[in-house]
């Protein structure tokens, strides 16, 4: 497979700067109805107010096995199910991933999701003499929104945000998609209306940016 191309940024009706964005909502929980749907949701209806193009991912609609060896995962197919999310992944040129703080990371689910979908010949290409492979999915920008019981700081100094800073260099920065932003919510049980509309209009203002 050839290197993926960067996708480039077009422009709407009014000659603005437009982004494909592609929202991959990683709760495991197929009811929904959790804050960082809503979250998603704002995001998406202030990325399409401002013109940019998007489409969503929710990973517990998918249906894929775990990888049990590196063979599978060098060598094996991608699972069928999973063709849509790499074409999705292709074609945006940002990506915004929404997930509850489970045991100190992403759910099992979603890590699941990125050991399929990351590949050799997508995301990155093997070779010879450089230890790091070559990047495939340059161009793309990320944004990390994590919902958890903690206060933020706490995960971020006191734990020092270790697993968001695995997922940031080792998967997403390993294949090319850089900058990475996060936005942390803490609290979220405790969490009253009038921080919860502060949180949605956030996600709105993000997505107007398509940052």
């Amino acid at each position: 497979m050839t290197a993926v191309k960067a996708a480039a940024r077009g422009t709407d009706h009014d000659g603005r700067m437009s982004t494909r964005v592609l929202l991959i909502q990683g709760h495991p929980d197929p009811a929904g109805g959790h804050l960082g749907h809503a979250l998603a949701d704002a995001y998406a209806t202030g990325a399409r107010q401002a013109g940019h193009e998007v489409r969503t991912l929710a990973v517990t609609e998918l249906d894929f096995p775990l990888l049990r060896s590196q063979k599978d995962w060098s060598e094996g197919a991608l699972p069928p199910a999973l063709e849509p999310a790499q074409q999705a992944i292709r074609w945006a040129n940002h990506l915004v991933f929404f997930f509850p703080l489970w045991l100190g990371g992403m759910p099992a689910l979603l890590k699941g999701f990125l050991e399929q979908v990351a590949r050799p010949g997508f995301a990155f290409d093997v070779e010879k003499g450089n230890p790091l492979g070559k990047k495939l999915l340059t161009g793309r920008s990320a944004r990390l929104v994590v919902t958890m019981g903690m206060p933020s700081l706490v995960y971020r100094y006191y734990f020092r945000a270790h697993s968001l800073k695995a997922l940031e260099r080792n998967i997403l920065g390993f294949v090319g998609i850089a900058p990475v932003h996060e936005t942390l919510i803490g609290m979220v049980e405790a969490m009253d209306d009038k921080a919860r509309a502060k949180w949605l209009e956030r996600m709105r203002e993000l997505g107007r940016q398509a940052a």
